[in-house]
């Protein structure tokens, strides 16, 4: 009897990958990452097809637009939050 196999997101294969949950990164590395973001015509692009989305008249090509932007995202909150363990590791106080 074969076991049914659950799908992996993007996402869940990434947060493999990065591990956020460990610290490891230098401080320069991790303050290097926090300052990843995206550009300002993207964030304007991102919040046309979030509100074209909300009024239900995405087009095909803007719905897998924004699908990646939402998977880039999910990337750089990794990103960020392994930078911010790396940070916060080493503020912690020492035994």
């Amino acid at each position: 009897m074969q076991t049914a196999v659950t799908p992996l997101t993007e996402a869940e294969i990434w947060t493999r990958i990065i591990m956020p949950e460990k610290n490891g990164l230098s401080p320069e590395t991790a303050r290097s990452l926090l300052e990843l973001r995206f550009a300002e015509q993207d964030t304007a692009r991102m919040n046309d097809l979030a509100r074209k989305n909300r009024e239900g008249v995405l087009s095909d090509d803007e719905r897998k637009e924004l699908a990646l932007y939402v998977k880039v995202g999910d990337v750089l909150s990794l990103l960020h939050l392994k930078a911010r363990k790396s940070l916060d590791h080493r503020n912690e106080p020492r035994s």
